[in-house]
């Protein structure tokens, strides 16, 4: 099915389809752990030109045009999500892993899908310079992908390891186009290799240095003039900061630095600092970027055409292999080599984390744009290491982190659902969400009963659609949503008898709640039982 611009409602009717079939798939990527940009990129496919919707669509110039807006507000809302307090003990490697991981991983990857292609016999297009361009694709891991199953799943990780990985991801993408630049001219040019040696060197020391100034400096600018200013409107400060990301990404372009790590660098310094409705603007932000996540993927699924994989799974197989089990652990053992705090197992893992995602393929299509030959041989063999990566690393991260011992328990301290308020990103760590049952207060009970510590007040009550600001005197009914502000997790407490106490189970508030209240029957059976028997004593 093809159709053009002209035809507008019909564009705008697939497209829903489309969002809509993507959207419902998160209930399976919860369900069996598969990550939910792999269902995005299958539902295009499934609608693409071999699949049941038959939508022709090989537009490269719009997928390219596409994939660097995404890019640019994929890695804006990453920065602005990373607290600089989490990354602070790790950016020494994760800047190494940004950088000279990438180079390795270029190199030891170059090199070996050359030797490959040439005892593989059927690829002859595949020369050195060819095997190092198709490297360098697929050199960096990408952020959209470990962001997304990392947020997605609620991974914490021991030693700092999930910051680490975020800011390699979040950085480590200039360095991959960089260094694709380089090879393309080499493949397009005539280049010299101590041509190609300098130009990396000088690419790489301007595109970084001005990334970095122009990133920080216009995201200063930016946050000093919202805490002056007053808008009339409160809508208008998300989209003011969207503005201020894509213009830092359009004023690094033109002096010279590199896009990529300008926006990343001025989400982290706006996310970090303070401005008038932060939260609302961190919402929207986020929202924004799951919209361009969904969006590239199902595009690039609709830009694949699978039949044409079918000649180069064997050999792209092979590539992933090499990129998985050779390169990038040799890439990241060496990297992280200076660190002693980083043991073999978290080198192993953070090498397991090598996730590739909408780069690799973006920058293939890039070498399409560019001229380069046979580059469709080199998307196909990008878009099917793309998948081989989501599939095996992406779904086993979180089972393989368990498995390493590498886990902390998800936070007590859950969001709060029935309260759709704003309040301060300070106090809003500090709020705390409860369902009254019955055995917590039959019937009569007061707030006042309810036995809350000094440390914990109660700020709103919510009872079906109404919501009340309670006293003392408030009485409490089965079904009632608590919004309380709290210092402590152990805070708020019902209090029965001290026996009670001696079960670790409810030492912890935010546990003990979590697990009434939002856990399967059975246990909220047994903990139900275990209030009664204790009330007995």
């Amino acid at each position: 099915m093809a159709f053009g611009y002209d035809h507008v409602e019909l564009l705008l009717l697939v497209i829903s389809l489309l969002f809509f079939a993507s959207i419902f798939t998160d209930k399976l990527s919860s369900k069996f752990g598969i990550p939910a940009l792999l269902l995005f990129l299958a539902v295009g496919m499934v609608f693409g030109e071999d699949g049941i919707g038959g939508i022709e669509f090989n537009n490269t110039d719009g997928a390219e045009m596409l994939g660097s807006i995404a890019l640019c507000v994929i890695l804006f809302a990453g920065g602005m999500g990373t607290k600089f307090v989490d990354i602070k003990p790790v950016i020494g490697p994760g800047v190494t892993l940004a950088t000279v991981g990438v180079l390795l991983t270029w190199l030891f990857s170059g090199l070996a899908i050359w030797g490959v292609f040439q005892l593989y016999g059927s690829f002859s297009v595949i020369t050195l310079p060819y095997a190092l361009l198709l490297a360098a694709t697929m050199s960096s891991t990408d952020a959209a992908s470990v962001f997304g199953i990392l947020g997605n799943k609620g991974i914490r990780l021991k030693h700092n390891l999930r910051p680490l990985l975020e800011l390699e991801s979040g950085s480590n993408d200039p360095m991959a186009y960089i260094i694709t630049a380089t090879m393309i001219s080499v493949l397009t040019q005539d280049v010299s290799g101590w041509q190609i040696g300098l130009s990396v060197l000088i690419s790489i020391t301007w595109s970084v240095a001005f990334g970095l100034v122009v990133g920080f400096g216009f995201a200063k600018l930016m946050t000093w003039m919202m805490q002056k200013m007053t808008l009339s409107n409160s809508s208008l400060y998300p989209i003011m900061i969207l503005t201020a990301c894509i213009f830092i990404y359009s004023m690094a372009y033109f002096l010279g630095g590199n896009s990529y790590l300008a926006v990343y660098i001025g989400g982290l310094v706006i996310g970090n600092s303070r401005f008038p409705y932060k939260r609302n603007t961190m919402g929207f932000i986020d929202g924004l970027s799951w919209l361009f996540q969904l969006l590239m993927f199902l595009v690039l699924g609709l830009l694949v055409t699978p039949h044409n994989l079918g000649k180069v799974v064997i050999p792209a197989l092979l590539v992933s292999a090499i990129m998985m089990l050779v390169a990038r652990p040799l890439a990241v053992y060496l990297s992280l080599w200076p660190f002693k705090k980083f043991n073999r197992i978290d080198k192993a893992f953070t090498s397991w984390v090598g996730l590739k995602g909408a780069v690799p393929i973006v920058l293939a299509i890039k070498c399409a744009s560019e001229g380069v030959t046979n580059s469709d041989i080199l998307f196909n063999i990008a878009f099917v290491c793309t998948l081989v990566s989501l599939l095996a690393q992406g779904t086993s991260l979180a089972a393989l982190a368990k498995r390493m011992r590498l886990t902390l328990p998800k936070e007590d301290r859950q969001p709060p659902l029935h309260f759709d308020i704003s309040l301060p990103e300070e106090i809003q760590e500090k709020a705390i969400e409860v369902l009254v049952t019955e055995e917590m207060a039959p019937v009569g009970t007061h707030l006042m009963d309810l036995g809350l510590s000094k440390d914990s007040l109660v700020i709103m009550l919510r009872r079906g659609d109404e919501y009340i600001f309670p006293n003392g005197q408030t009485l409490i009914e089965d079904g009632d949503y608590l919004l309380l502000m709290s210092d402590q997790d152990h805070a708020i407490v019902r209090t029965y008898d001290e026996d009670m106490w001696e079960l670790e189970l409810i030492r912890n508030t935010g546990e003990f709640f979590s697990q009434l209240f939002h856990a399967d029957e059975p246990k909220k059976k047994a903990v139900s039982d275990l209030f009664k028997r204790t009330k007995k004593k």
